[in-house]
């Protein structure tokens, strides 16, 4: 067996391969068409952050088996054409986790002292002791948006230095937050009330360019803010408007919406700004341990066949993988129903297997329903580590079988538990697409796939009329229109699929339709 193993990749890393009698070219960094030119000579590639592996890498990839990221992300491979290919690929979640946490703290402690500023005012000869007046953070607030795995590196160190934390995380409950000393809050008094604030949330449509004129005019005159997450989380432009007015009094950026930005960027210049080059992970420690982590993973997958923290594959043995593919797509869309329309904690999810899909080997498709459902609060959840988020954000998961499941052959049924309520939706498997079949009490027959308008209403002549005139007004088009009501004249449920996104403006003036009580836009 063979490896090529590039970007420089850490000789601990190195190392594990030849201890475990493998055989490692090491290279530094590729371009695509130099990788698509030798990858088929090898059986695993290793890389970091800089080689590409687009689709055309992967055309003619006829010997590897996995590639292997040595870190968190995986934007630079192309998991599509990689999963068409059978080619898993594997990261190492969680081995950045400390060092970006860090990063973060000492980017705070920057702008608290004006450390850089003071530095380069030193090296061009001045002495300006009274220019650089700095900020105590003792007893400031310290805002955390985004209280995941990284978030809460940042509060534990926040609350050692006397801090006071806040934080905003929907899918964190004020129990977990207690626990670090850290108090939950709603995102506008988070703004109100902060000193200082960092953001360490996955970038999703929800929270690109969150950081904007409208979310920087609710915080406090004089904060500031750091963002060592993704860059395109910060609307630059008006960041930087707001840092020449003096509503910002400092930022701090180690990501950017393009990377590197360009050097002629304005906002680079503004002396209130400070700045690294994407170095959340760059510590020996980090790096090594992403290196060791990928080359036992790569390793035991090569001699055991063992998956470990896949991004585009089950832990499924080859055999029963054709079998149960449609129901890890069925469980996956039925978590992410749940994903989307779920505003608050999730503290229970039960996953109920009806009839003949019971005697499979159920725990990879309850996985697929947790991944589902932690995609929207998390970037790094995968098929291997979604059961450690789930446990670590407090969700308890529990399955049940039952042998029959009238009038399907197959049926699941996926029950979350918030402090609310109980919510559940069911689904079958149709000719091999998945097929939602129950919306809590509500009976119902529609295709999982594309954009799903959902709306709630009361059952009354004109609704449906009106529902299809105002799209139609709207430039959406309707592919298909399913309906579900318990009894006639009460509430009901429609399922619309649409062949067009619809804008959150639309969606909003869609809630306010006669009798409409809810609308819901989901995408599968």
């Amino acid at each position: 067996m063979k490896v090529l193993a590039l970007d420089s990749l850490q000789q601990v890393g190195i190392d594990v391969f030849i201890k475990e009698g493998i055989e490692v070219d090491v290279k530094g960094k590729m371009t695509p068409e130099e990788l698509a030119a030798v990858i088929s000579n090898y059986d695993a590639v290793v890389v970091r952050g800089a080689t590409k592996a687009t689709a055309a890498t992967f055309e003619n990839a006829t010997r590897v088996k996995v590639i292997g990221r040595a870190g968190s992300g995986t934007d630079n491979i192309d998991k599509v054409a990689a999963t068409k290919k059978g080619i898993v690929v594997m990261n190492t979640p969680g081995g950045n986790t400390v060092t970006t946490g860090e990063h973060a703290v000492a980017l705070m402690m920057a702008l608290a002292r004006q450390i850089p500023q003071a530095t380069a005012s030193m090296k061009a000869g001045k002495w300006e002791k009274n220019k650089f007046m700095g900020t105590e953070l003792t007893d400031k607030v310290l805002g955390i948006v985004g209280l995941g795995a990284i978030g809460k590196v940042v509060a534990e160190r926040a609350v050692g230095l006397k801090m006071v934390v806040v934080a905003y995380d929907p899918y964190v409950s004020k129990e977990d937050a207690g626990r670090l000393g850290v108090e939950m809050a709603p995102l506008d008094e988070l703004y109100r009330r902060a000193d200082f604030i960092t953001f360490h949330t996955p970038l999703t449509p929800e929270t690109k360019g969150m950081v904007n004129a409208a979310s920087l005019a609710k915080m406090k005159d004089g904060v500031c803010i750091i963002n060592c997450a993704r860059g395109a989380l910060v609307n630059e432009a008006d960041l930087l408007a707001a840092l020449q007015s003096g509503k910002v009094k400092g930022a701090a950026l180690d990501v950017f919406s393009t990377e590197p930005p360009p050097p002629d960027m304005p906002l680079l210049a503004h002396p209130k700004l400070v700045l690294t080059p994407h170095l959340g992970a760059a510590t020996t420690e980090a790096q090594e341990k992403v290196a060791v982590l990928i080359a036992e993973q790569i390793c035991d997958f090569l001699k055991k066949g063992t998956i470990r923290n896949s991004v585009n594959f089950p832990s499924v043995s080859g055999e029963l993988l054709p079998i149960l593919k449609p129901f890890l797509l069925l469980g996956e869309r039925l978590g992410a129903f749940h994903g989307q329309l779920l505003r608050v904690p999730v503290k229970e999810l039960k996953v109920e297997y009806h009839g003949e899909v019971g005697k499979l080997a159920t725990d990879p498709v309850t996985i697929s329903v947790l991944k589902g459902l932690l995609q929207y609060q998390t970037e790094e959840v995968n098929l291997v580590n979604a059961r450690m988020v789930a446990e670590e954000r407090g969700i308890k998961v529990g399955e049940s079988k039952m042998s029959k499941s009238e009038p399907y052959a197959s049926l699941l049924r996926v029950v979350a538990v918030t402090e609310e309520k109980e919510f559940s939706v069911a689904g079958t498997v149709f000719a091999g697409s998945p097929k939602i079949v129950q919306i809590d009490a509500f009976p119902i027959d529609a295709d999982l796939t594309g954009g799903i308008l959902m709306l709630q209403n009361q059952d009354v002549p004109g609704v449906v009329g009106r529902v299809g005139t105002f799209l139609g007004e709207k430039g959406v088009n309707i592919a298909g229109l399913n309906l579900g009501r318990k009894q006639a004249g009460g509430t009901a449920v429609a399922l619309i699929n649409v062949d067009n996104v619809i804008p959150d403006n639309v969606l909003a003036q869609l809630s306010k339709l006669p009798n409409i009580t809810a609308a819901n836009y989901l995408v599968f």
